[in-house]
């Protein structure tokens, strides 16, 4: 047994597709083929209609470490975050979680809608073995935190979803847990709460809570996960977030889309002060990024583009332009290899981005070439709330 408050070994989840009992002449043709296949030869491991879930995923989360699980949808996360909260039994393996656990892997699991959202934190504090002295001592607390004091005492199916989530990870966070799991909560809410979310989640760490973290927000991950893990079935890569994040980005964009017939991008190499890789940056850091290049066909009307996109949610922070004419390579003969050097400050506030590189023609509109991810990085700095642009603010009193 594991002395780490989260531990996964070999972790796998079998689902079938289609699979249906919804009358007795379904259900026990179901059964005989179990039993056929317990007493009888061993069935292979997947089914023509089964699918891995999770297929082998193994990690540990120590206390006061945080792990963030990223993916695309489908890729086994919330299964994961059920089979660690034992909502779901694992087809094999073993999974370890051991503590107090605070757990928010739906908007509003467990809340009952005809119940006020008052009733409902008792209702959920009873379902995590709570006394009702206990609490009702955090329950001012937990209206706060979560903001709804005017809605408390209404029915929680007239609550918004943002307003599900507020109170679901309030009522969560209150319960002194020493596991935290939490799915997706900051996909709702506005900045503010979600800063609260991230602070709160901080401090489970300095306590020495261990927290399970999973999102597609990308920027949350880099800034309070220690570990990160890439989950598509099974594990893709595990590191440092903003390694992960720059693996899960690689093979989740268009890497060699529209690479062919005029021009075909080979490479690129995105680097920073001293000539080296860069990863981790503050605000106005000068980086250099090389992209090279190879000519199929003569051209003159082709455009190359940089852009550079905020990863967290696809927002495209800024987007230039230039000519074959203006770089001198209009004329060049099929086959001529070159390399387009870039030269940006990355005045951008705290978060991960990503460049994009694109070639199309100008005449008609077309995309000749495009690499995206070409370079990954994370920014990191602590001044601002709101915003994409660093604007150098200076404050003197």
């Amino acid at each position: 047994m594991s002395s780490a408050p989260v531990s996964v070994r070999h972790l796998k989840k079998r689902f079938r597709r289609g699979e249906r009992h919804d009358s007795l002449r379904d259900l026990l043709p179901s059964i005989a083929r179990k039993i056929f296949r317990r007493n009888g030869p061993k069935a292979p491991e997947l089914g023509a209609n089964d699918f891995w879930a999770v297929n082998d995923v193994s990690f540990e989360v120590q206390r006061g470490e945080a792990l963030g699980i990223i993916g695309p949808n489908g890729a086994g996360k919330s299964t994961m975050l059920k089979l660690l909260t034992r909502i779901l039994p694992p087809t094999s393996g073993r999974c370890e979680v051991n503590g107090r656990v605070g757990a928010l892997i739906e908007l509003a699991a467990g809340f009952h809608p005809d119940l006020t959202g008052r009733e409902n934190v008792y209702l959920q504090g009873a379902i995590m073995g709570m006394r009702r002295r206990e609490i009702a001592a955090v329950l001012d607390g937990i209206i706060d935190f979560a903001g709804v004091e005017a809605f408390i005492d209404t029915p929680v199916k007239r609550f918004s979803s943002g307003m599900n989530a507020r109170l679901g990870f309030s009522i969560a966070a209150h319960l002194n847990p020493e596991v935290m799991i939490i799915d997706e909560v900051l996909a709702v809410g506005d900045l503010k709460f979600q800063e609260k979310c991230i602070e709160r989640m901080r401090q489970f760490k300095r306590d020495g809570a261990a927290i399970v973290f999973v999102s597609h927000n990308m920027q949350a991950i880099s800034v309070l996960c220690d570990r990160a893990l890439y989950l598509n079935s099974s594990v893709q890569a595990e590191g440092t977030p903003s390694a992960v994040i720059g693996d899960y980005l690689k093979q989740s964009g268009s890497q060699a889309a529209h690479t062919g017939e005029t021009v075909q991008i080979s490479d690129a190499r995105l680097r920073g002060p001293g000539e080296v890789p860069v990863s981790t940056i503050g605000p106005g850091t000068r980086l250099e990024l090389d992209v090279d290049m190879v000519a199929q066909q003569s051209w003159s009307t082709l455009v190359f583009g940089f852009l550079l996109h905020r990863s967290t949610d696809g927002l495209r922070v800024y987007e230039g332009n230039v000519s074959a004419i203006e770089l001198g390579v209009d004329k060049v003969q099929p086959g001529t290899t070159f390399t387009l050097h870039h030269s940006f400050r990355a005045h951008v506030t705290r978060g991960q981005y990503h460049v994009e590189i694109h070639v199309f023609d100008k005449d008609s509109g077309e995309v000749r070439a495009r690499l995206s991810p070409a370079g990954v990085f994370s920014v990191v700095e602590t001044r601002t709330y709101q915003g994409v642009a660093d604007l150098e603010l200076e404050c003197s009193a």
